[in-house]
């Protein structure tokens, strides 16, 4: 399988963006996906993910309210609509997805064993 994010760019404070992240080559539906950012010089971030197929979906706490994770699975698609966007949100954005994630590691980049390449969110103050 084959992660392809899109939907980065550059917004003011407040503002908002839809990241897309379409997988190829097999059906995630029963795929953990997540979304973790990175910004320079630091250390790839868990963003939010949805576990599994049932839907549960589980989220940094600096973007509850703000982001939400969703899936569409006759695209083979997950978003990442996020609002309320500040300037410390600007990073590479990535998209993940594993097919046999534990919950417990639900929030670990290093858990998830197939990645998108990065999108950049900028947001500007």
């Amino acid at each position: 399988v084959q992660l392809q994010a899109c939907g980065g760019g550059l917004v003011q404070a407040g503002g908002s963006l839809r990241l897309s992240c379409t997988a190829t080559g097999r059906t995630v539906n029963n795929y953990s996906m997540g979304w973790f950012h990175q910004a320079p010089g630091k250390e790839r971030e868990f963003v939010a993910s949805i576990f599994r197929s049932g839907g549960n979906t589980y989220y940094k706490e600096s973007v509850k309210g703000r982001f939400t994770i969703s899936r569409d699975n006759a695209k083979n698609t997950v978003y990442l609509q996020m609002n309320s966007l500040k300037p410390e949100d600007t990073a590479d954005y990535y998209c993940a997805g594993d097919s046999g994630m534990i919950l417990s590691r639900i929030r670990d980049y290093k858990a998830y064993k197939t990645w998108g390449q990065g999108t950049l969110v900028t947001v500007s103050s």
